[in-house]
């Protein structure tokens, strides 16, 4: 029986104290799992232990997530998100890897590719939408919650309630009974910490930054034409599937596998999508 044996541990980037989990042979091609929103690297447990055998995983919480410490006077932005996941990149010695993005994994990881495409060997895209037609009405309310706008904090703050963090994990699911209820206790528990309340206040303040770089990262899909494996719950109740099929536009060579889960996706399907990345890997690998 084959299973990883997963190490976890820390490193310091300017001032944060950056929590990853890692499994897999050092020489072996490298996938960055990067998580969504309200979760951190614990949502990959599974996966890392389907994958770390034969591949080198590396699984980072952000600031404001999971067990990653920030400095009390940290500046919550996707910017500083992206900051942080740039140096924690050098530190490790990343020079080429995959980068499997999902949910908030997208913009931080989108933005860390824009500025090295070099390092990118390919895209694990699931549930990270970088397209207008992939935002439901739910998402475009979101979105609308600026600095400045009356009652755009409560509005992100009502994001926060355990009601919201379940359903994220069990709407659109064909099978409920599949979704272990620990992933949505442990993101509550670090949502309902007193500071992780203000910066996730912040980063939902600082959403609307993610969708003015659409074009951005969209221009950078066409010239660079990474390779990508795009896996999609269909019944997503923030990013629909549409968004899933936008990336063809740009990626027309990605392969797309659509899922009728809902926005976790691995949740429920991943005995069916942990062999798809292990395929592309191989196919891409170097």
């Amino acid at each position: 029986m084959n299973i990883a044996r997963v190490s976890h541990k820390f490193v310091d980037i300017d001032g944060v104290r950056v929590f990853y989990r890692t499994a897999g042979p050092q020489g072996a091609p490298t996938l960055l799992l990067l998580h969504g929103f309200p979760s951190a690297s614990h949502q990959y447990r599974r996966l890392i232990d389907a994958l770390g055998t034969r591949y080198r995983v590396i699984a980072p919480d952000y600031p404001g997530f999971g067990h990653t410490e920030a400095p009390a006077d940290f500046t919550y932005s996707f910017d500083a998100l992206a900051d942080v996941l740039d140096g924690f990149v050098e530190a490790l010695g990343l020079d080429r890897f995959f980068m499997y993005v999902f949910d908030f994994g997208g913009p931080v990881g989108f933005r860390v590719a824009t500025r090295k495409p070099e390092r990118i060997a390919g895209l694990v895209i699931q549930n990270a939408n970088a397209y207008t037609e992939g935002l439901s009405e739910l998402a475009q309310q979101a979105i609308a919650n600026k600095p400045g706008v009356p009652g755009a904090e409560d509005g992100v703050r009502q994001i926060l309630a355990l009601p919201v963090t379940q359903g994220q994990y069990l709407g659109g699911t064909t099978d409920s009974e599949l979704v272990a209820p620990e992933g949505w206790v442990l993101d509550q528990y670090f949502l309902d910490k007193p500071e992780r309340q203000d910066a996730q206040i912040a980063l939902g303040l600082d959403y609307h930054t993610n969708v003015e770089l659409y074009p951005v990262w969209q221009q950078w899909l066409r010239e660079h034409r990474p390779p990508a494996l795009i896996i999609w719950g269909r019944n997503d109740i923030f990013f629909p599937e549409p968004g899933a099929h936008a990336y063809l536009r740009d990626l027309p060579d990605a392969a797309l596998h659509v899922f009728d889960t809902g926005h976790f996706a691995l949740e429920e399907f991943l005995p069916d999508i942990a062999p798809l990345i292990a395929e592309f890997i191989d196919k891409f690998g170097e």
